[in-house]
C-alpha cells in the first residue's frame, strides 16, 4: 500500500527535507507553502497523514487543522518552532493527534509518521471480533467499519480518540492510569508519557460523547488514580 501524505511549510528546505524522506520509503507526498493552499488540497485529495506546520501564511496551522478536522479524521502532525506547552496543547485541542518541536530530526518524523501509519492501518484491518459492534448504554462502535455512534448519530473520532474510547468500551470499569493509556495508545512510541497530553485527549473525546463533559457518564475519573468506563 502506497500511503499519500501531505506536508505543510512556509520553509521549502524543510518541505524539500520531509518530501524527500518519506519519499525514500515509498510514500506519495503532496506540499503547501501556506494554509490556503494546504485547505484546498485536504478538501480535494484523500491523505493518509497530513504533517503540519503551525506558523503559516494566510491560515495557521490552527486554523488548517480545525478546517480539517470538520471533514475528516485524517491523522495530523503538528510542527511548532516553539518548545512552548501551550501550542502543543492547542495543537491537541484542535484535533492533531501528534506534534512535533522544531528543529525536530528527520529520523524521529519518520517513526512518529510511520508508527501512526501502523496504527490506523490496524484500525481498519482489524480481525474480525466475535461481534461486530460494542454497544455500552447509548454508544455503538463497530469494529467493521470503524464507526461510532451515539444514540444512533455517528460521531466523527480521530484515530486517537477512537483507540481511547475502544480501550475503555473493551474493559468496562477496570481503571486505566495515564500511563496504562498512553501505552496502550503510543505503544511504538519511545517518548516518555505526557499526562497533559492523555488529559486532553480524555477531555476531547468526552466534549463529543457525554452530555455534560464535566459530570461524564462514560469516561469517569478515579482521582488520584486514573480513568474508568462507569
Amino acid at each position: 500500500m502506497k500511503y499519500k501524505i501531505l506536508a505543510v511549510d512556509d520553509e521549502k528546505l524543510i518541505l524539500k527535507g520531509i518530501k524527500f524522506s518519506l519519499e525514500q520509503d515509498g510514500m506519495d507526498v503532496d506540499v503547501a507553502y501556506d494554509g490556503e493552499e494546504a485547505c484546498n488540497l485536504a478538501d480535494e485529495n484523500k491523505y493518509d497523514l497530513i504533517v503540519l506546520d503551525i506558523m503559516l501564511p494566510f491560515k495557521n496551522g490552527f486554523e488548517v487543522c480545525q478546517h480539517i478536522r470538520a471533514k475528516s479524521n485524517t491523522p495530523i502532525i503538528m510542527l511548532t518552532a516553539k518548545n512552548d506547552d501551550m501550542d502543543k496543547i492547542l495543537g491537541l485541542e484542535f484535533g492533531a493527534d501528534d506534534y512535533l518541536t522544531k528543529p525536530f530530526n528527520i529520523l524521529e518524523l519518520k517513526a512518529r509518521v510511520k508508527a501512526i501509519l501502523r496504527r490506523s492501518t490496524m484500525i481498519h484491518n482489524e480481525e474480525k471480533a466475535v461481534t461486530d459492534e460494542i454497544v455500552v448504554k447509548d454508544i455503538r462502535l463497530n469494529l467493521k467499519s470503524n464507526r461510532v455512534y451515539l444514540k444512533n448519530i455517528e460521531i466523527k473520532l480521530t484515530i486517537i480518540e477512537y483507540n481511547i474510547l475502544k480501550l475503555f468500551l473493551t474493559n468496562k470499569e477496570k481503571i486505566f492510569t495515564r500511563n496504562d493509556v498512553y501505552e496502550s495508545i503510543w505503544k511504538h512510541s519511545e517518548r516518555k508519557c505526557d499526562t497533559r497530553t492523555i488529559d486532553v485527549h480524555i477531555r476531547r473525546l468526552r466534549e463529543k460523547i457525554e452530555e455534560s463533559p464535566s459530570l461524564p457518564k462514560y469516561i469517569k475519573t478515579k482521582w488520584g488514580v486514573g480513568y474508568y468506563l462507569g
